[in-house]
This record gives C-alpha cells, structure tokens and sequence, in this order.
C-alpha cells in the first residue's frame, strides 16, 4: 500500500517572494549546474506598482539571458492565473506548497539593452495628444475606431497649405488672374447643367456628330433592340389611334405616324422609338423593379443599360431599390431630347416631350438651352390640339451651338429718375 503525504502550504514566506518558473525562448535547459541564476527585486518598497517588479538573469558560458514580470516583454499568464510549486520532503512525507511566477527569459544580445528605459513624461505634447494617448490605452473599442479613422483622415494643415499655394500661384502665373475669374463665372453657371447632359462634341463639323448616335446606342444594343420593335413595325393605323386613346406617348405616336415607307431607315428609326418609349415609361416612375421592361420584352442588356445610367440605388427596410430622382429625370429628358434630335432631322418637339415626361415646360427648355440648341415656335392651330394656341416650342441643333446668358450673368438696368 502507497504512503500518504500532508500537503502544506508555507504561510511563512515574505509579501512579494515566490518560486521562480522559467522558461527559456530558444530552447531548453538541460545542464542547470552551468547556469547562474540571480533574481533582483526594485528597491522602492513603497510604491504599490513598483515593490513586486522582479528581474531574473541567467548566464551561461555562451549567452545571458534576462526576463522580468512587468513591461511588454512579460508574461501575461502571471496576472490572469496563480502558480504554484510543491516540494515534498522524503523523509517527513510532506509537500511545502510556494506560490510561484512564470519567466520568459530572452537572450542578451550585446549592444542592445533587455530591459524598457523608463522615459519622462513628454512635455511637448498637446492636450489632444495626450488624450489620444489614453484612450489607445484605456479606451472603448468604439473610442479606438474613432481615433483610428481621424488619424487616417487627418491630412497635416501645413503641408496641405503650402500645396494649395504653389498650385495657385502656378496657375495664376500661365493663365492670368482675369481669365481665371472668367472660368470660375462659367463653372458656377454651369455646373447645375453638366450633372446630366449628354456627352457632347461641340467641335464637329456636322450637325449630327455633335451628339453621336452610338455614344447612346451601341450597335450591339442596337441589334438587341430588333426583337422588341417588330411590334411598332407592325402597327396599323388603327392601332395607333387606340394608342393615342389610351394616353401612350405623343413624341412616339406623332414619329409613329411619319415613318419611312421601308427600307432600313424604318428600321433605325422604330428601334430609337422603341428605345424612346422605354426612357419616357422610365420617367414617368418613381421606384424601378427588375421586372421593369420586361412585359414588352424588353432584352437584359438595355435593362441593364437603364438601371446604370438612369436610377439611383438606395437602401429600404434592408432591401435595395432603383429610384428615379428628379435629377435623373432631367437626365431622361436630354437623353430623349437627343433621340428626337436624330429622328427629326436635327429638329425636336419640345411642348410634347416635357408633358410625355411630366417635367415643367422651363425644365425643358433649360435642358435645351444648355446642350446648345435653337429655340423657335411654330402654330398648331390647325392640328386641333386643345391648348396648343400659342404653338409648339421647338429645338433645332445648328452649328455653330447656341450659347446663353444665365440668369446670373445678366445685369439689371438702372431705371431714370
């Protein structure tokens, strides 16, 4: 039968001694007889943080080794557990009980310094610097994220500064401080207008490349458009005045109507109309599904083409939507302002496209003036309309491109006394 032992923990031994665990980074020890061990304790007894710091050194004939239990360099097992070491008595069957430390002793290399220099407190250093100091060292996780996200957006003020001016005064010195204010008016002016305007050519030598046709319809989307526009080209003149009925829009019943008997600008033109009758349905919308087009039959490449340029996602209840903003619906009136542009000869009906699209006839004419076009009137008085007494607004593109004063550019007359 095994003999028992007593197990007793030693109460006698001082506040702040223990048995030493040591553990050695680049290997382990195999001969302890060549190794001198020596542990250093801080003499300032009196201050609470500093009476337990403990410093262990190791030297062997090749290398000193040095670890502590504070600082970076220690373990941090010691403060989160409690170790303790047994040493039992062979003869009195009894096992002294010492509470114990873990060592991680690292070699000394020579010329480099084991141990953390305690520094001064930094004088120069601003309120906000010490306060960023605190929260990276006791600060919330979310204090951290913001701190993390200002200091990755700071941009130094000096240096920013001094950029700035040399990219002043380099511009002020090749361009002149006239023709610079000049530009800033026109920017100001314009910049409302270049948000949603077609990409345009002004310098080109025909009407018809100022706005090029496949700038807005590529030739594959163009023969994607084949399918669905059979339809239109099926229409008789029945049809179409059941679609006037119906309230379907005027731009494309009036072009409907004046058609090419045949060949392949009949064809060109019921794909543009096609088109132009999808931009109008998409403007006359407020939110867009993935559902939009497709009772017409409308191909996955324009769909796509439509969401791209004319809607804004948004976030909704967790879901994302395709809206339709104002913005984007002026960007539709000069999109079809362009297609009309190309059907007309260069010539568009103004008064029928901004009640198609459900926008102010001055919106309209906005649009027109700043891509350039001509504005006229012509009477309707004979066609019947209700309404149209005064005449249809036209736009005509003719080159060179019509240039406007804005309302801000224009100067009140003084009024005689």
């Amino acid at each position: 039968m095994a003999e028992s032992c007593v197990w007793k923990y030693c109460e006698e031994e001082k506040e702040g001694d223990s048995a030493v665990i040591v553990q050695f980074s680049n290997g382990n020890l195999k001969n302890t007889e060549q190794v001198d061990f020596a542990l250093y304790k801080n003499v300032d007894g009196n201050n609470a943080r500093k009476k337990h710091r403990r410093i262990l050194v190791a030297e062997t004939d090749r290398l000193c080794y040095v670890g502590n239990n504070f600082g970076t360099g220690s373990l941090k097992c010691n403060t989160l557990c409690k170790y303790y070491v047994g040493v039992l008595d062979k003869k009195t069957r009894r096992m002294e009980v010492h509470s114990a430390q873990l060592f991680n002793m690292q070699p000394v290399i020579p010329g480099e310094s084991p141990l953390e220099e305690e520094t001064l407190p930094d004088t120069s250093k601003s309120y906000r610097d010490k306060v960023d100091s605190l929260i990276e060292a006791f600060g919330t996780n979310k204090q951290k994220r913001a701190l993390s996200s200002r200091r990755l957006n700071q941009v130094g003020s000096d240096t920013l500064q001094q950029a700035v001016a040399r990219a002043a005064n380099t511009i002020i010195d090749q361009k002149g401080l006239e023709a610079l204010e000049q530009d800033v008016a026109e920017s100001k002016a314009q910049t409302d207008t270049v948000l949603y305007l077609p990409p345009c050519h002004a310098d080109a030598d025909k009407p018809e490349d100022v706005y090029p046709f496949d700038d807005f319809l590529s030739p594959v989307e163009n023969e994607a458009l084949e399918a669905p526009s059979q339809k239109l080209m099926e229409l008789s003149p029945e049809d179409l005045q059941k679609m006037a009925q119906d309230g379907s829009s005027l731009s494309v019943l009036r072009l409907l109507q004046a058609l090419p008997e045949a060949g392949e600008s009949r064809e060109r033109s019921v794909r543009c109309l096609w088109y132009l009758s999808q931009l109008i349905k998409l403007a006359q919308k407020k939110s867009i599904t993935r559902k939009f087009g497709l009772e017409d039959g409308c191909p996955r490449i324009i769909q796509n083409k439509l969401m791209r340029t004319f809607t804004v996602e948004t976030f909704n209840n967790g879901r994302i939507q395709n809206m339709v903003p104002t913005s984007m619906k002026v960007k539709l009136a000069a999109y079809c302002l362009v297609l009309l542009l190309h059907l007309g000869d260069m010539t568009a009906d103004l008064t029928l496209l901004h009640r198609d699209l459900g926008i102010t006839e001055n919106k309209m004419l906005e649009v027109a003036k700043a891509m350039g076009l001509r504005m006229s009137r012509r009477p309707v008085a004979a066609e019947g309309e209700a309404g149209l007494e005064d005449g249809h607004r036209l736009a005509m593109l003719e080159l060179p491109l019509a240039k406007y004063e804005h309302a801000g550019q224009r100067r009140k007359r003084k009024k005689m006394k």
